[in-house]
């Protein structure tokens, strides 16, 4: 045999050999993906889920106002401050409490207690009610009150009475409207101030609160409202790329920072930039082994600590919107599934620590499961 000859099959061997070291290696790599029941909503999960904003809509304390005095006159009880929203122990909290209720009213007319739920809706959110809860973002100290968390949830409210067809959620729209209409305005009024996006895991979670005013924007058609959402979405979050999810989730996250902005700019980017986008933002979404572990709650009774229930629902919901029309990334369901599936089953009978919010986010979560 010729020396080169000699050459090439050395080459082709070694070769050879490597390319099964390498499917060795990568078999042994593989990640073997557990196959998660698919969560959904039916009447009976609809009724265990209500209970939670039932008990706690009208239940005054305990309280946390989340208040600036300026002055005497401004110490007053919560029900006397916010005569709509003074339950579930802080007002955003009592604000997507009473979204928990219609939501389940709108997609379960026929549960256990519709007629005491429609009740309760009717006394706090009467029109003398909100407009106190109007009155009350006039004062000095409370311009910025809720900002941008609690006027999301109420956007939200919005938007699901509109979608509502029922005599009671017409009522309660109209009755709702001057305050939904201060909410938009002022959207309008902080978005353009706005310099920077907030990114944090918590209340001031800028993604987030762009998500729920679009989805309103986009229902009632309010094209001021959604063309100023895109522009300032586009600003913030158009150059960002390798978002460290690996960080994800800090000890108090309630909201996860990478899927939340994932998901406004689904909603705001057309598929074939959405998907440009997503590529550089987290590349590693696309692979089909692809892996994200819950996060971990270790006492449900620290109000803090269970905030991980909270970004479990944020990443389900986040990711199922990632992926909806998206076959490529159809595996997100799954993991979708898996964050539910952890937390949903200590929501009821929970301590009042979490009762009284991640009911809204469980609800949330399921609504955002696609249907067979």
């Amino acid at each position: 045999m010729k020396p080169h000859q000699i050459l090439l099959a050395i080459f082709l061997f070694v070769s050879c050999n490597s390319s099964e070291e390498q499917k060795v290696e990568n078999a042994q790599n593989k990640i073997k993906i557990k196959k998660e029941s698919i969560a959904k909503i039916d009447l009976s999960q609809a009724n265990r889920l209500a209970s939670l904003p039932i008990h706690c809509i009208q239940t005054e304390y305990p309280n946390k106002l989340n208040q600036v005095i300026g002055g005497g006159e401004d110490l007053k009880t919560p029900q006397e401050l916010h005569p709509a929203f003074y339950g579930c122990f802080d007002w955003h909290s009592a604000v997507h409490g009473h979204w928990s209720l219609v939501s389940l009213l709108k997609q379960f007319p026929e549960l256990e207690h519709a007629e005491k739920m429609k009740q309760m809706l009717l006394e706090n959110m009467s029109k003398t009610n909100i407009e106190k809860e109007v009155s009350y973002f006039f004062g000095k100290h409370n311009t910025s009150y809720e900002r941008t968390y609690g006027w999301a949830w109420l956007l939200k409210l919005a938007e699901e009475l509109h979608t509502w067809d029922d005599p009671v959620a017409k009522e309660l729209e109209i009755n709702l409207q001057p305050l939904t209409d201060l909410i938009v305005g002022k959207y309008l009024e902080f978005l353009p101030k706005l310099n920077y996006p907030i990114r944090v895991g918590e209340h001031t979670n800028t993604a987030f609160g762009l998500s729920f005013a679009y989805d309103y924007a986009k229902t009632v058609e309010n094209d001021q409202l959604k063309s100023l959402i895109e522009k300032r979405a586009k600003d913030f979050y158009l150059s960002d790329n390798d978002c460290p999810l690996s960080w994800e989730p800090s000890g108090f996250d309630f909201l996860s920072p990478c899927l939340e902005e994932a998901a406004l700019m689904k909603r705001v980017l057309s598929t074939e930039e959405f998907k440009a986008w997503l590529n550089d933002f987290l590349p590693k979404l696309k692979h089909e082994d692809f892996a994200l572990d819950t996060g971990r709650v270790s006492d449900r009774t620290d109000g803090k600590l269970v905030h991980l229930d909270g970004v479990n629902f944020s990443r389900a919901w986040s990711l199922n919107e990632i992926s909806r029309a998206l076959p490529e990334y159809e595996h997100l369901k799954n993991i979708a599934n898996q964050h539910i599936n952890y937390s949903l089953p200590s929501i009821v009978g929970d301590s009042y620590e979490g009762g009284h919010w991640l009911g809204s986010f469980a609800i949330y979560a399921l609504n955002s499961v696609e249907r067979d």
